[in-house]
């Protein structure tokens, strides 16, 4: 079984957060090793509190996973950073040569603000894949997004360059927040493009996003390409959301 380091934060509601990661993980025939950013108070309608740990308690936790005697995570989720101190310790204590996924979670599903851009930044140059939703990818280029606009491929691609320029090995903009009887998620690297789709299902479940960025870190630390993980990913989340938890 392979084994992931998980950094996200507590969700009282068990919807989204280290809750919802750990479930995807094991579905997947993965462990996880948690490392907690912050313990916040949410129900599935709101965020009511959020309480950062330390970033030297989230330091130790990353050096107590990573011990020899361990079984070492072959891949690397963020969700949840929580402060700007939180992303610096982050970025001194993890580890080279282990890909990160990670998903900026600029606020919660239930509508509280969790991270903002400049809480990033110092892991940017450190990601092999960044996963921002349509509208976190506008926000992180400091322009609008209207859930009403049809799909425009010109300013998703324009986005996913704005963000590899930040020093993002690649960005997977994803599509499940637009219209259209399909939901597509676009792949960035390098000079290089290619779509994921998936029939657009008519159901709202909170934890999108913490899934399949844990599914995608379960099939990088499997071995599989960025390309492959993708769509590996893709798969399992369109199956978890036709599922009754």
């Amino acid at each position: 079984m392979s084994r992931i380091l998980v950094v996200a934060g507590t969700d009282s509601s068990g919807g989204a957060g280290l809750s919802r990661d750990i479930a995807m993980a094991q579905s997947l025939n993965c462990s996880v090793s948690p490392v907690v950013t912050s313990v916040t108070v949410q129900t599935n309608q709101a965020l009511i509190a959020s309480h950062a740990v330390p970033p030297k308690i989230i330091a130790a936790q990353i050096k107590a996973a990573f011990d020899p005697a361990a079984q070492i995570p072959k891949a690397i989720k963020i969700g949840m950073i929580g402060t700007p101190e939180a992303a610096k310790s982050l970025a001194r204590s993890l580890p080279a040569g282990v890909p990160i996924v990670l998903d900026p979670v600029l606020k919660s599903s239930s509508g509280g603000a969790l991270m903002s851009l400049e809480t990033l930044a110092p892991l940017l140059p450190m990601v092999t894949l960044l996963t921002p939703n349509l509208e976190e990818s506008a926000r992180l280029c400091g322009t609008c997004f209207n859930p009403e606009d049809p799909p425009d491929f010109a300013a998703i691609e324009l986005q996913a360059q704005r963000v590899l320029d930040r020093g993002v090995a690649a960005v997977l903009i994803k599509g499940g927040h637009g219209r259209g009887a399909r939901s597509t998620d676009h792949l960035f690297a390098t000079k290089t493009h290619r779509a994921f789709s998936a029939p657009r299902l008519a159901i709202n479940k909170r934890g999108t996003g913490c899934s399949l960025a844990t599914a995608l870190a379960c099939a990088l630390a499997q071995g599989k390409s960025l390309e492959e993980a993708c769509g590996t990913a893709k798969s399992q989340l369109t199956q978890w959301l036709g599922t009754v938890d």
